[in-house]
Order: structure tokens, then C-alpha cells, then sequence
């Protein structure tokens, strides 16, 4: 397996890197990322439904929209994202929350697997995931709460009230509502305090020693220029990330690069 320490906090930027690697990678790869402050809807959401887009625009939050479905999520410094890409044609997701619990408890923490597979601890959110399948490969990504803004977390994830009333009936039919959780983070769980720098290389670390033919794997050149085309292509783009082309006019501050 090839593992990612992406320096990159562009969401737009790590997003792309996760479908160029889903598609065009044959090795299994795991990839550790952070995003500066930024919602990041499923794919078959919409924005104004999931978003406080106010709040948003004044806070300099930038939108994006995920390949993988499930819900909508807050980024920002304080939390660690994974992603999993592997060779399958019998996907098990289970496995990887599995992964995740056994590298919280090298911590002291007792994490368990909620219905959608996202962790809790004491009945407190730490993680959502996502998946998403392309030909024989799959893909499942994960956040993991450190130390983020909860409160911002719960104001910007307020959507407006009747929004969903403005999609077309095929759009309804595939709809995926955020479910709102109370959420926590790893730190305040932790017995000594650290710092999520080193939270980040001990989450390396430990799935860089899962297998001794595993690596630490740099983008090539030609690769992060693929990665840049895709990303400007569509994952920095107001048609993919807010479907209704009249949003795009008045909500573009936060598709700056």
C-alpha cells in the first residue's frame, strides 16, 4: 500500500487527488489530508439545504462537493481526514472503521461503529465516512474530529428551511439528508494532550506499519499536474459544487484557489 501525507489544504486540490488516485492508481493507497475551513457536501446534495451559506460567505468557508454521497461535513485545521482506495470486487467498508477503532484505542480511546458508519465515543460523533465504488476499486474516506471549531461546525451546517422544495422530483428521489449528531473531539478524550501535527504522523505511522511492503509515496510531477487539471475541471467549479446555476453569480468568493 502507498501512503499520502498530503501537504495540500485545498480542499478542492485533495478531493481531486482522491478520484485521480480511485481511477488511474492500480496499487491500494491510503491518504492522510487536512482542509483549510470549508463544507463538504455529499454528491447528491444540495447546497443551499445543507449550507448557512451567510455564515459562509462572511467566514471566507469555501464549498465543495464530494464524489461519494452520504452527508454534508465540516472541515477545517482541527481535523485529520483519511481516505482508504483499494483493488476489490467484494467491497467490506466495515473493515475500515475497524482500522480506525484499532489505531483510537493505541490511545486510550474506546471508539465505536454507529449505523452509517461513523465513530462515537460515549454516544459522541468523532468521525463520518463516505464510500464510493469504481470499477473494481473502492473507496472509502473518513474525518476524524481533533480539535475543531464544534460551534462553527453546528452553525454553518444549517441549511435553509424549505430549500429541498426547489429540486426537480428526480433530484428528491436521490436526495441524501445530512443526520445532525452531537459531535466531540479525539483531544478531549485523550489523557495527555497533544497536538494535531502529531496526531496526524502518529495516524501515518501507525498505517505505514500495517505491512512491511507498505510506503510513503510522493505525487510525481505529471501527477499533480493531472490532479491540478481535474481539480479546475470540476471540484473548484460553481456547476459542480452548487448545482443551481443561480447561485453562482452571488456565492463565488469561496471558489478562490
Amino acid at each position: 500500500m502507498i501512503c499520502i501525507d498530503s501537504i495540500v489544504t485545498d480542499p478542492y486540490f485533495n478531493l481531486a487527488a482522491e478520484e485521480f488516485m480511485l481511477k488511474h492508481s492500480k496499487e491500494d493507497v491510503f491518504m492522510v489530508w487536512q482542509n483549510e475551513p470549508s463544507v463538504i457536501i455529499g454528491r447528491n446534495q444540495d447546497v443551499q439545504a445543507e449550507v448557512n451559506l451567510s455564515l459562509a460567505e462572511k467566514k471566507a468557508i469555501k464549498i465543495a462537493r464530494r464524489s461519494s454521497g452520504g452527508g454534508a461535513v465540516y472541515d477545517d485545521l482541527g481535523n485529520v481526514n483519511l481516505t482508504f482506495i483499494e483493488n476489490s470486487r467484494e467491497p467490506d467498508f466495515s473493515k475500515f472503521s475497524d482500522l480506525m477503532i484499532d489505531f483510537l484505542s493505541t490511545l486510550g480511546i474506546h471508539a465505536e461503529v454507529d449505523a452509517r458508519r461513523g465513530l462515537t465515543v460515549d454516544g459522541l460523533k468523532i468521525s463520518g465516512s463516505a464510500q464510493s465504488i469504481f470499477g473494481g476499486r473502492i473507496l472509502f474516506h473518513a474525518s476524524l474530529l481533533f480539535s475543531t471549531d464544534l460551534a462553527l461546525l453546528n452553525s454553518i451546517l444549517e441549511g435553509k428551511e424549505g430549500a429541498l422544495n426547489n429540486l426537480s422530483e428526480t433530484r428528491k428521489r436521490s436526495y441524501v439528508k445530512s443526520v445532525k449528531s452531537k459531535v466531540a473531539n479525539v483531544a478531549q478524550f485523550l489523557s495527555e494532550s497533544m497536538q494535531i501535527d502529531e496526531f496526524k504522523q502518529l495516524i501515518l505511522k501507525n498505517f505505514l506499519g500495517q505491512d512491511a511492503t507498505n510506503r510513503l509515496y510522493v505525487f510525481s510531477e505529471e501527477e499533480k499536474a493531472e490532479i491540478l487539471r481535474l481539480k479546475e475541471k470540476k471540484y473548484s467549479t460553481p456547476s459542480w459544487n452548487l448545482w443551481q446555476s443561480n447561485l453562482a453569480g452571488t456565492y463565488s468568493v469561496n471558489f478562490k484557489t
